[in-house]
């Protein structure tokens, strides 16, 4: 068949998809999340069998709790209380955890090497398998995270590998899951050499990650590491190099703290709060409506989500700001792409693995540019130094020379992350935004900049995206429909839904090949 023809189709069969104009303006959603259970006296018999291989330090621990006050009860678990009392000052806060705090790390040997007079100074490495002291420790109300790293080189019985830098791997726990209509969800392959201490355990490459997931005292962990499905290489880590340094580390889990809390009830998806008075100009076409033709791979849509997946702040200082594609945009005459309507890009052509886009790769997120400065302006507005602001009280992961910088909420309420791209490394770095720096909302951590790779790697705008904790792990969500909703509150007006557009004849002809798409996703103005 004619490609005119099979790509004429394909985005006509698209725009039927799209829901009719003005279909959603009001049904904006909050997400739909799953509250799990303890098994707390299973940790503390977990715990037990631990701490017991060391009779020097049993005697400190007491797990004959009172039996007749509730398993959530801390005087039901001074076992609990006592390790974290141990632990906290490694791993601070770790009592605020809900759930069991699983980590690579030995409390046995470390308290039994204390109370047998070894020196302070000894390298943490020692009772954590050979990884690092932890570089990302945040344990909050509804679970945990942790980064660790491997240096290369470290870890005896390790095999050699080609890649040259530490291997960071993370580890995340959750009370909270939240329930996304996932097709690629469930899948993976056991690890037989972990089968024993893990039954349930899944191996799983998904959104450049190698990620093994199971269940342990009915919470789901996710132990990931990122990497590339490709041939080993002194600057990028090949997926088949990560497998080892994860089982290590999976093997090396032991529970480390943790503090019983009230039972959770699941969270019902709800309409999500909005201005009610109408803004004078702000207007967006639909989520999943992409620019026609951006998809790549024979041309498929965007992903249409409805979903407000945090109540945020908006992540630029001010109004007006525009959503739009960088790589793809279509400039009228006359006009430029910093202009309303708004529209979505998640979903459009990069190599990067997204399980929520049709075509199982797509953005991530969405790109925003600031409004350029008014010829009248007052208040020495400096079209370089628009300032990029977080989006909620939060802790920061982000290494140094990293050039995203993670933004993580965990509440009773929810466990989300967001990444901002594009600020300058260097700058990020001198400006203290790495790992475990504690933000509030509205706190200015950057400006709108280009970086990708390098100064001028891209086009000048901010790359947002926003991940939640499910049971595969932390997976990359359409932030279009959560963004409309802050830039709403930020203006104070709701904004009214247009399009869908173009239709079937112009998205043929703003249908790009492949080897198009390929070209713009590896030069300036691509990327995400």
């Amino acid at each position: 068949m004619n490609r005119k023809v099979v790509s004429f189709f394909s985005c006509w069969l698209a725009a039927l998809l799209l829901p009719p104009p003005g279909a959603h303006a009001d049904e904006f959603r909050t997400p739909s999340i799953s509250a799990m259970r303890v098994e707390w006296r299973s940790v503390l018999d977990q715990l037990r069998q631990e701490i017991t291989t060391r009779p020097a330090i049993a005697s400190s621990f007491t797990f004959a709790g009172q039996r007749r006050v509730p398993a959530t009860d801390p005087r039901a678990t001074p076992a609990l209380v006592q390790l974290n009392a141990a632990t906290s000052p490694l791993f601070p806060g770790i009592a605020r955890s809900p759930i069991p705090v699983l980590l690579p790390f030995d409390p046995a040997s470390y308290l039994d090497a204390r109370q047998s007079g070894a020196p302070d100074s000894l390298p943490v490495a020692r009772y954590q398998a050979d990884f690092r002291a932890a570089d990302v420790f945040h344990a909050g109300a509804s679970g945990y995270d942790a980064v660790f790293s491997l240096d290369p080189g470290a870890g005896d019985g390790m095999p050699p590998r080609t890649f040259a830098k530490p291997v960071e791997v993370q580890i995340s726990g959750s009370i909270l899951v939240y329930d996304l209509a996932d097709r690629l969800g469930g899948k993976g392959e056991p690890v037989k050499t972990l089968a024993a201490q893990f039954p349930d355990l899944r191996r799983f490459i998904r959104e450049g990650y190698v990620r093994y997931a199971f269940t342990r005292f009915g919470i789901p962990y996710v132990v990931s590491i990122q990497c590339l499905d490709s041939a080993p290489r002194p600057k990028r880590l090949a997926c088949r190099e990560a497998y080892p340094v994860a089982e290590r580390f999976l093997k090396a889990l032991r529970v480390a703290g943790g503090q019983p809390s009230r039972p959770r009830s699941d969270i019902a998806s709800d309409v999500a709060e909005r201005p009610i008075a109408q803004s004078a100009d702000f207007t967006y076409r639909p989520s999943g409506d992409i620019v026609a033709g951006s998809g790549g791979r024979r041309q498929q849509g965007g992903h249409a989500d409805f979903t407000v997946y945090s109540q945020i702040r908006f992540p630029l200082e001010k109004a007006p700001a525009f959503a739009h594609s960088q790589s793809f945009a279509r400039r009228k005459a006359g006009a430029t792409v910093d202009e309303y309507p708004w529209q979505d890009n998640f979903c459009e052509a990069r190599s990067f693995e997204v399980g929520q886009c049709a075509s199982g790769y797509g953005h991530q997120g969405q790109d925003i540019r600031p409004g350029a400065c008014p010829a009248d302006s007052k208040d020495g507005c400096d079209p370089r130094q628009q300032a990029v602001v977080a989006v909620r009280d939060s802790i920061v992961i982000r290494s140094t020379q990293q050039q995203a910088a993670t933004l993580q909420v965990n509440t009773s309420t929810e466990h989300v992350r967001f990444r901002y791209m594009h600020m300058n490394p260097s700058v990020m770095d001198a400006d203290g935004l790495l790992n475990g720096r504690r933000l509030s909302e509205g706190e200015k951590i950057g400006v709108v900049s280009n970086y990708l790779d390098h100064p001028n790697g891209t086009s000048r705008h901010l790359h947002f995206d926003v991940q939640v904790f499910t049971r595969d792990g932390w997976l990359w969500v359409n932030p279009y429909t959560t963004l409309v909703s802050a830039y709403e509150r930020l203006i104070r007006g709701r904004g009214r839904e247009i399009g869908p557009e173009p239709g079937p004849a112009a998205a043929v002809a703003h249908a790009l090949p492949d080897d198009v798409v390929h070209r713009i996703d590896t030069q300036e103005g691509g990327g995400n």
